[in-house]
């Protein structure tokens, strides 16, 4: 009885060890964002001077100079434009190709959809040049849409991968039924398919809009100035020569970090209920 009760006391310590772990994580998680945001509001003197949990000198200058100057706030603009561009595109794409997967068999089929995966693992920059040359022919050099197509090399594959296992995941008998109430394909993917995977397409639109709001190689490479987004403007700002303005490039990731909780926030319950949903085959 004795040895029992030492070793529940035993484990009930290391449950309590094991249970700030988590807390441990989001602190360390969180510390970065939240020196960012106090950075963002001192002026550049006093981040240079001495650190401190809380300004000082509390301002709102570093955020008056990107909403006042047309170069960063276009900068989100255009970011915005191409990552909802391919957002469309991926989708639009992916859906029929992973119906296809899922409900036909065809020669090449499972190693297509392997390579699909495989192809997502290359370097961004080895496509690079073979992708600036191919839009400079096309004259899209500097346009939204030259990256946002840039960007489907990589999303496509991916979104087709999540989007067939949600199709997948809805039975073959549902197809059949459309079919004898007359139901076309394309009706039948608006208003009883798509419906069905909803939460699958809330996923898929998550990873393709985070990939493409990230990525800087093409966004800078492919944009020079009619459509500079807003990552490489921060690291034009980031190397100029008269020294770097902490409080302006922490404003403006600050900004930067919006977008992406905004999309969290509303697809949330889709990613619950999709990743859930996508477990079944």
């Amino acid at each position: 009885m004795a040895v029992r009760q030492a070793s529940t006391r035993r484990g009930t310590r290391r449950k309590s060890t094991w249970s700030w772990a988590p807390a441990i994580y989001v602190f360390l998680l969180m510390l970065p964002i939240y020196w960012m945001v106090n950075m963002s509001f001192k002026p550049g003197r006093e981040i240079l001077t001495r650190a401190t949990l809380l300004p000082d000198t509390f301002t709102l200058s570093n955020y008056m100079v990107i909403f006042t100057d047309p170069s960063w706030y276009m900068a989100y603009l255009h970011a915005s434009i191409y990552v909802v561009m391919n957002v469309a595109i991926s989708i639009t794409v992916a859906l029929p190709a992973a119906y296809a997967f899922s409900r036909y068999r065809f020669i090449g089929d499972k190693h297509m959809f392997f390579w699909f995966l495989a192809s997502r693992m290359m370097p961004p920059a080895v496509m690079l040049v073979p992708y600036v040359q191919v839009f400079s022919e096309l004259q899209l050099i500097d346009t939204h849409i030259a990256v946002a197509l840039a960007h489907c090399l990589f999303t496509v594959p991916i979104a087709v991968w999540i989007l067939e296992g949600f199709i997948s995941s809805v039975p073959r008998q549902m197809d059949e039924a459309a079919r004898v109430d007359g139901y076309s394909l394309p009706r039948f993917f608006f208003k009883i398919l798509i419906p069905q995977i909803a939460p699958g397409i809330g996923v898929t639109a998550f990873f393709c809009f985070m990939f493409s709001w990230i990525e800087l190689l093409f966004a800078n490479a492919l944009t020079t100035i009619t459509a500079k987004p807003i990552g490489p403007v921060m690291g034009r700002a980031g190397g100029l020569v008269g020294g770097i303005n902490f409080g302006l490039l922490s404003a403006a990731s600050v900004l930067t970090l919006i977008p992406g909780i905004l999309m969290i926030y509303f697809v949330r319950k889709h990613i619950a209920r999709g990743l859930s949903m996508g477990q079944v085959k």
